[in-house]
């Protein structure tokens, strides 16, 4: 079992992530978000990744994945710069040890195995992990992390939040396997499945994952078994697909929830520390109100930034043509 305070942070962290989670929803629905993939359900497999990682460690998120990257300390709005349309990317990864968050399904996989790779070459204990859901173990991008990542014993961890869709698509009509963990075990891959809805099974399960990928033992794949209450998407409409009952049924197992309830029972959370979270987590929610409210200042030169280390004579060309036009205005 972690620690009784690694708990009580991580319910905390809980806490807050789920309110910006609801407030980025609601910006979503004013406009001021393009769209908001909630995170309603998974915050126990998120907040886990973040706390079993050292600060020096990488994290690889997709575009669900912005509760993780508040775990991490990243500024809110700078999370949600993606989903507002400002940049590509709102937070500087280098400093966070995050990586830009991941829209094409599984391509940041490779990424991670790479990274983690490198990172041992030049003699660092640096663990990379990265977060994907399980449509993304359908991609063929997914397989060569896993393959590169079993053929180097990189020090990677994966973990796969099996929410039961690929946006509409049930688990059952896109694998017949009889668990996403089993895909590991083809590759040299220690794998291991867990309740994503057990913050406390998470958090044990990715500690041991991160340390022993640290040591030297290789690569992991976890399947964290949870669920995604909310849409796929502020734009989605799941009532098309699955059944309003489904839904009901998982919130039984609110990850929250259950944190809160075990941690109570044994005397290390009380009434006045559950109103502390909250009322941090309102304060929180009101300063993302606050800040959305201002519009951003953005640089279209900054396009081009980022893009290879090294401009190509064909983006510096492309620069002084946006260049000439803005002036021109």
């Amino acid at each position: 079992m972690p620690e009784p305070e690694l708990l009580l942070t991580a319910y905390r962290k809980m806490v807050i992530g789920r309110r910006f989670d609801t407030q980025a929803t609601a910006l979503a629905r004013q406009g001021r978000l393009a769209v908001h993939p909630s995170s309603l359900g998974q915050e126990a497999c998120q907040i886990g990744a973040a706390l079993a990682l050292r600060p020096s460690d990488w994290l690889f998120p997709t575009y669900r994945d912005c509760v993780a990257l508040v775990s991490r300390d990243i500024d809110p709005v700078e999370a949600l710069t993606l989903l507002r349309g400002d940049g590509h990317c709102g937070y500087d990864p280098m400093r966070h040890r995050t990586a830009p968050q991941c829209t094409p399904l599984a391509t940041h996989a490779a990424h991670a195995t790479g990274l983690a790779h490198g990172e041992r070459l030049k003699g660092t204990d640096t663990v990379a992990l990265a977060l994907v859901g399980d449509g993304a173990t359908s991609e063929g991008d997914f397989h060569e992390a896993l393959g590169l990542a079993g053929v180097l014993r990189a020090p990677v961890v994966f973990l796969v939040q099996n929410n039961g869709y690929a946006i509409s698509v049930p688990f059952a009509a896109q694998s017949a396997a009889p668990g996403l963990a089993y895909k590991g075990i083809g590759y040299g891959v220690r794998s291991e499945q867990v309740d994503g809805n057990d913050a406390a099974a998470v958090l044990a399960v990715l500690t041991k994952a991160v340390e022993e990928a640290r040591a030297g033992g290789g690569p992991w794949l976890i399947e964290a078994h949870t669920y995604r209450m909310a849409p796929h998407t502020s734009a989605d409409d799941p009532s098309r697909y699955r059944p309003a009952e489904e839904a009901e049924q998982w919130r039984e197992r609110d990850p929250l929830d259950r944190l809160e309830s075990w941690l109570r029972e044994r005397g290390l959370l009380t009434e006045d520390d559950i109103a502390a979270a909250a009322v941090a987590a309102e304060e929180y929610a009101a300063e993302m109100r606050t800040r959305f409210s201002e519009d951003p200042v953005v640089d279209p030169l900054a396009l081009f930034e980022h893009v290879f280390s090294a401009p190509t004579p064909q983006l510096t060309e492309q620069r002084a043509q946006l260049r000439a036009e803005l002036g021109e205005r």
